[in-house]
């Protein structure tokens, strides 16, 4: 059986959607699995021995090269000369549905009332029902599986095996360790101003930690930020990482401390101790266990419509996540 499956971003969504590939490898063990992706989000798939392919499309730059768009199409039809006997949007965008049409008519995904752009469901021969404000990794699952008839349950979720894969970074992180000190990474970045936990607040933890502690970033503004943070405590601030080499980092790491982006949830899918902070968004993008954890500012979140303006995750306590980080730094 061959399988394409897409799923073009964002990072940590992609991360919540790659666990379900040894769901469908055990149920189907000698089935092809290519995965149709963001080009720069194509490293963080990489390495990994359940997928056959990993094949690019760069649909983000139409928004400023809108010229490409035949060019993005044909490259599409040209990845569905593969013979897909099924292809799974994960994605649930309109643009994704027309994509995995391109790939094959045997194509499946959300209802018309499990996603944002419902007109997307009308391209899917197969439709899987999961509520929108669902858990995300629940949802991912779900549509990635049921097409296949395949039943995968929260304990099997919780009980999962690491499934991001990376060649060795070597000296790029192994410098800013510290021989006999636990090892903290701090994510103090996201894509919204109002997910993420002041630098102010972070400096404090920093301070209260006994760990060293790594400032990773993507952005200017992070890197300004995470600076500002070295400058005034013994926190080193990290390099420019690629995907590969943050894979890697974070799985040698003894704890990641991060705002709900995609490389705090990269440490769950390397079953590495985490400690999410929510603030507009809701805390059903994770799954806890005994060794990812979330705080969640007091703020009430309606799923359907997300408030880009609430800053609420600033009445986190530093208090609690230094007993939290504690906990997690002794288990």
């Amino acid at each position: 059986m061959k399988i394409a499956i897409v799923k073009l971003s964002a990072l940590g969504d992609i991360v919540h959607a790659m666990v379900a590939l040894q769901f469908i490898k055990a149920a189907y063990p000698q089935a092809e699995i290519d995965w149709i992706v963001e080009q720069r989000f194509a490293e963080l798939l990489a390495n990994n021995p359940e997928i056959n392919q990993v094949l690019t499309v760069n649909f983000k730059g139409l928004k400023t090269q809108k010229s490409g768009v035949w060019g993005e199409l044909q490259k599409i039809k040209a990845y569905g000369q593969h013979s897909y006997d099924l292809v799974i949007d994960a994605q649930g965008l309109i643009k994704s549905a027309v994509g995995a049409r391109l790939l094959s008519k045997h194509c499946a995904g959300f209802d018309k009332h499990s996603i944002r752009e419902s007109a997307a469901a009308w391209l899917y021969k197969t439709t899987v029902a999961c509520p929108w404000d669902a858990n995300t990794i629940d949802r991912n699952v779900a549509v990635l599986t049921q097409p296949l008839g395949i039943s995968v349950s929260q304990q099997q979720i919780i009980d999962k095996q690491p499934f991001l894969f990376y060649q060795p970074a070597g000296a790029v992180i192994d410098d800013y360790f510290i021989t006999g000190q636990q090892q903290v990474l701090l994510v103090i970045g996201s894509t919204w101003p109002s997910r993420n936990y002041p630098k102010q607040q972070y400096l404090q933890v920093v301070q209260g930690l006994t760990a060293n502690c790594l400032i990773c970033w993507g952005s200017e503004q992070e890197r300004q930020d995470g600076e500002w943070i070295a400058e005034r405590s013994n926190a080193k601030l990290l390099p420019r990482l690629n995907l590969n080499d943050l894979k890697a980092l974070i799985a040698k790491v003894d704890l990641v401390i991060g705002n709900d982006t995609g490389p705090t949830h990269m440490a769950w899918g390397l079953n590495r101790p985490s400690l999410t902070l929510f603030g507009p968004t809701p805390i059903s993008r994770v799954y806890q266990t005994p060794i990812n954890q979330v705080l969640k500012s007091p703020s009430i979140v309606n799923p359907f419509k997300l408030d880009k303006n609430d800053f609420s995750i600033k009445d986190i306590q530093v208090g609690q996540v230094l007993a939290c980080a504690r906990e997690l730094l002794a288990e």
